[in-house]
């Protein structure tokens, strides 16, 4: 958690935009359709803004505020100002010798909520991106200061690495002739194996997780094939079993085009990679029930249309008499009740593909092509069934209900088979809710 010691923007002291800064920052506003952007240098004085673009607003600087304080991304649909409508603020890591910034992403126009947080999760990727490139071009201002790491003074060594450790980056390197390897300190904690332990590549291949260790095997063997450099993130289980996100980079050095040392940085990026996971989460998930949202619904709804999708029928499932439970024993109750039906929806419905909530108490399930006409109607039945027993929450014991719409897809459109599962969700509810009914052309 952050704490500023003036926690609004002080564009007073803002020094000049940097022109090149300020270019990226456009091209970010045109790729997520935003107005405007800003980045703001955060210390314990307070927050100065270092590079805009696009009308601020009058609100924007306590927005700004609250993001810097806050220990995750803000996203507002609707901020309820009259400028900025849409804000989403995120902390930026400190780089080494550097303080951390916030960017800050406002529009005039209010989003969605799902929207709001898709930007959010679009720039995440962006920044991911841009420190992909960053850390590459640092690979190659370090090759000097690799190749004379075991040669300075323990002085110096001992600055350096204080400066990596602030960074959480280490610096390795690989003889490819006899395989020994070296690392500095950032790596050893990183790994939390103790510092001048003799190390081998088993040593650590033996700490990535399999996937990364796969990832991680191919890219280095692509590099040394063709000379080049390679970057990717790996997860890795420390020795005291802690699990760790990195940002491996490398680079290989050769002599008459053969391969003899390849060397590069290994930065924890733990904390980023939980805050992109989270993002990411908030754009796709309902936070309440934990079922996909709408947005990844209609994702995987539109993918049908793309032949990407072999969608066999679709499932529209809405609570019987939810209002009722809200208006009587209050949200806090009809939320227990929403996740109630949310677990037993995903518990009778085993082999779906997508699970969603797409509104207040409706629910959606997408099932494989796999699965046959009376196969999908009795899966709807045990639906209704699973519906109709107590629920009992905060002391209060209710009954809920289900009406269930089905489609099986035999062509058409995605926007045809939504239809049609509405079509026969309506016939549920007029022959009396509680019970489901299947589209018939």
């Amino acid at each position: 958690m952050r704490s500023l010691a003036v926690p609004h923007a002080d564009t007073r002291s803002a020094p000049p935009a940097d022109d090149a800064i300020a270019a990226r920052l456009h091209r970010l506003c045109a790729l997520l359709g935003i107005g405007g952007a800003r980045l703001l240098m955060l210390t314990d004085e307070g927050a100065r803004v270092s590079v805009s673009t696009g009308p601020a607003g009058e609100g924007l600087a306590t927005l700004e505020g609250r993001a810097a304080i806050g220990g995750r991304p803000l996203v507002l649909a609707d901020t309820g100002l009259p400028a900025p409508a849409f804000y989403a603020g995120i902390v930026l890591p400190a780089e080494a010798g550097h303080p951390s910034h916030l960017l800050s992403l406002f529009d005039p126009c209010p989003r969605s909520p799902m929207m709001a947080a898709a930007i959010a999760a679009q720039a995440g990727e962006v920044l991911a991106q841009a420190a992909v490139i960053r850390q590459r071009r640092q690979i190659e201002a370090q090759m000097q200061t690799i190749a004379d790491y075991a040669a300075i003074d323990e002085q110096r060594r001992s600055l350096f690495d204080r400066a990596s450790a602030t960074a959480r980056i280490g610096i390795w390197q690989c003889n490819l002739v006899d395989g020994s390897l070296s690392w500095t300190n950032g790596i050893y904690d990183l790994f939390e194996i103790p510092r001048h332990t003799p190390v081998t590549r088993e040593t650590s291949l033996a700490l990535y997780s399999e996937t990364s260790r796969r990832e991680m095997e191919a890219a280095r063997a692509r590099a040394i094939a063709t000379c080049s450099d390679f970057a990717l993130d790996a997860e890795i289980v420390t020795t005291t079993g802690k699990r760790r996100w990195m940002r491996l980079t490398g680079a290989v050095e050769s002599r008459d085009g053969v391969a003899h040392r390849i060397f590069g940085m290994k930065q924890d990026i733990t904390e980023e990679k939980l805050l992109a996971d989270r993002t990411r989460y908030l754009a796709e998930f309902d936070v309440m029930t934990g079922l996909a949202n709408r947005s990844l619904f209609q994702a995987h709804l539109a993918a049908l249309d793309e032949g990407r999708s072999r969608i066999g029928a679709l499932l529209l499932v809405d609570l019987d008499g939810f209002k009722q439970i809200n208006d009587t024993y209050g949200h806090a109750l009809g939320d227990e009740c929403l996740k109630e039906a949310a677990t037993r929806l995903v518990e009778s419905c085993g082999g779906a593909d997508l699970v969603a909530r797409i509104g207040g108490d409706e629910f959606a399930v997408l099932l494989d092509a796999g699965m046959t006409p009376a196969d999908v109607d009795m899966l709807a039945t045990g639906i209704v069934e699973m519906m109709r027993r107590p629920v009992t929450r905060l002391g209060q014991t209710l009954r809920l209900g289900a009406s269930v719409g089905v489609a099986c897809h035999r062509g058409g459109t995605s926007e045809d088979l939504f239809r049609q599962a509405d079509t026969a969700l309506y016939a549920a509810k007029a022959a009396g809710r509680a019970t489901s009914r299947t589209y018939a052309a």
